[in-house]
């Protein structure tokens, strides 16, 4: 599955496939298919999106970040991330 950065929605494989052909068939521009944002071009793009879904309180997206985090060795920046997420009851922060 894909977290879409833009709103925090979650889409499965395959789901996201059949997404992908119904824009490649009707030659349309790829846009999420939950709130229509355009998609992404780069990686800082995905991460500005990313904060401001944090900035306004969205679990989903403080628990992304707070993964992010501990991936790349910040515990103390995770575990800030992580505890706001499941106060704010995202179930896969705890």
């Amino acid at each position: 599955s894909t977290m879409m950065s833009c709103c925090s929605k979650t889409i499965c494989d395959g789901c996201d496939y059949a997404n992908d052909m119904r824009v490649w068939r009707e030659s349309l521009k790829w846009t999420c298919p939950f709130c229509r944002h355009p998609a992404s071009r780069s990686k800082n793009e995905s991460n500005q999106n990313l904060m401001k879904r944090i900035e306004a309180n969205d679990p989903v997206a403080m628990c992304e970040m707070g993964l992010g985090l501990h991936d790349e060795g910040d515990i103390d920046g995770a575990f800030e991330y992580l505890t706001k997420a499941a106060a704010l009851g995202d179930a896969a922060a705890h």
